[in-house]
């Protein structure tokens, strides 16, 4: 049966995480992140990303949409874990070393430690911020943080006009196809389109300030605003719900003895 175009915009609003406030999600993004960042063991961060995971249901993001947003992270959690790797503090039984670089079972733990903190610390942001409306953000920005209107505003317009870069560079690469230039080398094609995206991106950059400073957005006076940014019980619940993700997290590293700061 297919949906009404008033009832599948409404069907896509239905998920629980989009009656939370976006204020309020940038808190619970850094509940989710702190404590990851003064620990370093595997079983904290696995319990995170599991407790995460099971949460995707009330985000309204499909899991092949969040694997698919956190690709890039994956490909780059071998980095990170390799200079642990390689050069962290050795301890326990020695399997190589060359060098400066030491492979042990200590650095082997902060290995996978660190990587999978890598995707406990991103996978948050995705499931907090992929559906986020810019304009209630900035709303919540500036009614319930109380962010300065000027900021909040241009932070607003350039969130915007991000998609326009993508507009932007895809009409490049087509115009660029049909004209064959550039296609043998693809770094060289990289480096030029960026710097023409960069010029397009200054120059709308100025017309948007002038334009805005024209209609009285830079204007110092108090402003109103379109929508109301308000508190409501389902906050609270979001916010206990990190606290409590962050707390059984630590609570099963302390149990099994593997619980430690970054700084021991």
């Amino acid at each position: 049966m297919t949906l009404a175009r008033g009832e599948e915009a409404t069907a896509t609003r239905s998920a629980w995480l989009d009656g939370v406030n976006p204020a309020v999600r940038i808190l619970v993004a850094f509940l989710l992140s702190i404590p990851l960042l003064t620990t370093i063991d595997a079983v904290s961060a696995g319990v995170a990303v599991l407790l995460l995971v099971l949460c995707i249901p009330l985000t309204g993001i499909g899991f092949g949409t969040v694997l698919r947003r956190m690709a890039p992270v994956l490909l780059l959690m071998p980095v990170a874990g390799l200079s642990m790797l390689l050069y962290g503090e050795p301890g326990g039984r020695v399997y190589a070393s060359f060098w400066y670089a030491t492979i042990s079972d200590d650095s082997i733990a902060f290995a996978v430690a660190v990587g999978i903190r890598v995707i406990a610390l991103a996978l948050p942001t995705i499931l907090l911020f992929s559906r986020v409306d810019p304009i209630e953000l900035a709303a919540a920005l500036a009614q319930i943080v109380r962010l300065p209107a000027r900021l909040v505003l241009g932070v607003l317009a350039g969130t915007r006009t991000l998609g326009l870069f993508v507009d932007d560079w895809r009409a490049m690469s087509l115009a660029r196809r049909a004209r064959g230039v550039g296609d043998r080398n693809p770094i060289r094609r990289f480096f030029s389109m960026a710097f023409v995206l960069l010029v397009f991106a200054v120059r709308r950059g100025t017309r948007l300030a002038t334009a805005m400073e024209a209609r009285g957005f830079g204007s110092p006076i108090e402003r109103t605003w379109a929508r109301t940014s308000r508190l409501s019980s389902r906050d609270g619940v979001a916010i206990v719900g990190a606290v409590a993700i962050m707390a059984a997290a630590i609570a099963v590293a302390v149990a099994v003895g593997s619980f430690r700061f970054v700084w021991m």
